[in-house]
């Protein structure tokens, strides 16, 4: 393992630092001439997974929790020691008392919060409050839930989680007007898979009081930028992520649950075999992103970020979607809404799916279509770049030059 990051930081020694990762990404280096900016759909993986991976399924590949013989027993080592990874990379300052669950991605383990731990809390005449303009997979289940609930003659309000238009962010000033004394859960994102803003979860926390579950959406943060569970942290209940936007395998992710208010989570059902392979792949990225060091890749990303929006909000046939200036270098007022490593604009002639389709001409994979956000339309689809450690500034100077010649 030898994705170490810079003791300082100088900006030759952050270029270098830069260039050693990258070239640990096989995909990345394998193909020179293609640039792939399309990191929140999912990520790369370096090749530490990879051998891991590899070295699994070659050496001791067997069922975990199921035999007695020694390849069953360390692959079961392997899943519990991995759940102890995600509560250490999670920063949880009590990991006796909180548990971790392996499922598919994010959107499984939603599902598994809201049909197995929120449906049996409520009651009639309970609320809880959502968001209708973050992903899909952070609205459905809270909505399924509130049917099932009505199936059984049990009527809940499901409110909307206030938000403002131009940022995306959550309009802290409100809440007031969602939250009441029958408000009995909240679902939040971390970091807007469109605006790529940090939604300022810690806002959320004070205006419910100390009593109310939050669940919180973190799959375009895990292995992005840092976050710390807890009361000097993100003061949460449930984090939810997939592994294979954090560097793992695809079909891999986890429910880290504090365990505190309410009942322990327990998925329901009989929980068969794991995804033993994902989860040896988790295991290793967190390992590979803790040596990388998780603040070091999100301010290179945020960099490159920045210097993609601050030309881009130059050109008048753009529109940057969220708050252009939040990324801005000239900003002289730091935004109170801290953008990542996400950039979502439109062309005002082109449409989005053939803007995507002229940059992956130019060697540019983008995503371009209406991004799952829940809400949208079709009709509504933006181009987004997003960003991780392998890219490179050149990368977005490249872009850039592509993007004005279509201005």
């Amino acid at each position: 393992m030898n994705a170490v990051a810079p003791s300082d930081g100088t900006r030759h020694d952050t270029v270098l630092w830069q260039r050693s990762l990258r070239e640990q990404f096989p995909i990345v280096t394998a193909h020179p001439d293609v640039s792939y900016l399309d990191s929140a759909a999912t990520s790369q993986k370096p090749r530490a997974v990879l051998d891991a991976v590899h070295t699994y399924l070659t050496t001791i590949n067997a069922n975990a929790g199921r035999g007695t013989y020694p390849w069953a027993n360390r692959t079961t080592k392997l899943v519990e020691r991995t759940r102890a990874r995600v509560k250490e990379f999670l920063g949880d300052p009590a990991p006796d008392g909180s548990s971790v669950h392996f499922t598919s991605g994010t959107s499984e383990g939603l599902r598994a919060v809201a049909r197995d731990w929120l449906v049996p809390l409520l009651e009639d005449g309970d609320e809880i409050v959502v968001p209708f303009a973050d992903h899909r997979a952070n609205l459905e289940p809270w909505l399924e839930a509130e049917r099932l609930l009505a199936e059984r003659g049990v009527r809940i309000r499901v409110r909307a989680l206030p938000c403002q238009d131009v940022s995306g962010d959550y309009d802290h000033r409100a809440f007031a007007e969602v939250i009441g004394p029958r408000t009995r859960f909240v679902a939040a994102t971390h970091v807007h898979h469109v605006y790529g803003g940090d939604m300022n979860v810690h806002r959320i926390r004070a205006a419910v009081g100390p009593d109310v579950p939050i669940c919180l959406d973190a799959a375009q943060s895990v292995g992005h930028s840092p976050l710390r569970v807890g009361p000097d942290g993100l003061d949460v209940d449930f984090v939810v992520f997939s592994g294979h936007k954090a560097m793992a395998l695809p079909g891999s992710g986890a429910v880290w649950a504090r365990d505190v208010r309410g009942p322990a989570f327990r998925p329901g059902g009989w929980q068969g075999t794991p995804n033993t392979v994902g989860i040896v792949s988790l295991l290793a990225a967190l390992d590979w992103l803790d040596a990388a060091g998780v603040e070091r890749i999100e301010s290179w990303t945020a960099g490159l970020a920045t210097r993609l929006t601050d030309r881009l909000r130059h050109l008048d046939a753009y529109e940057i979607l969220g708050c252009p200036t939040s990324l801005a270098a000239d900003a002289s007022v730091p935004s109170a809404q801290r953008r990542r490593g996400i950039v979502s604009f439109r062309h005002h002639d082109i449409p989005s799916d053939d803007l995507g389709f002229i940059l992956y001409s130019h060697g540019f994979m983008v995503r371009a279509d209406s991004l799952c956000q829940a809400g949208a339309k079709d009709s509504d689809g933006v181009v987004r770049v997003s960003l991780h450690v392998y890219n490179t500034e050149e990368e977005i100077d490249r872009l850039l030059t592509v993007l004005a010649s279509l201005a």
